[in-house]
């Protein structure tokens, strides 16, 4: 189940090596799980099968991450990653992801990650085409 605002989630369970000694998750691993479940996220939208080689050969990479901790992770949580575009600029997209201690609706983390898509040869941002858009 989604969360009020979301349309996309994904879940996956906290693993022993993304924890520390009172068995806590590592402040560094909600970042990984953003990342995968941005990646969940656009495989769910099929935005690569429609638009194949110009989705495969854009570029976006990470600008700016914000982190809220507001519950932790413990080992064997099963966290649900809610996944949701905030802002479609001309070069970045902002997303919102809101952690979840599934099962029990917690809120655990909510992450603004704005990823600006760019020129790989420069590393330069340029405009989002028009065709993701």
């Amino acid at each position: 189940m989604t969360r009020p605002g979301f349309a996309f989630s994904t879940r996956f369970k906290v693993r022993y090596a993304e924890i520390d000694g009172q068995k806590v998750v590592f402040n560094s691993r909600y970042l990984e799980y953003a990342d995968v479940a941005v990646t969940e996220f656009w495989l769910w939208t099929g935005i690569g099968e429609a638009l194949g080689a110009l989705w495969h050969d854009t570029e976006f990479h990470v600008r700016r991450a914000e982190v809220d901790y507001l519950a932790p992770f413990v080992w064997g949580d099963e966290v649900e990653a809610c996944v949701r575009i905030e802002r479609l600029g001309n070069s970045s997209i902002t997303k919102r992801l809101e952690l979840v201690k599934a099962g029990e609706d917690m809120l655990c983390a909510v992450i603004t990650m704005v990823s600006v898509n760019v020129h790989l040869p420069t590393g330069r941002p340029v405009p989002i085409p028009d065709a993701i858009r």
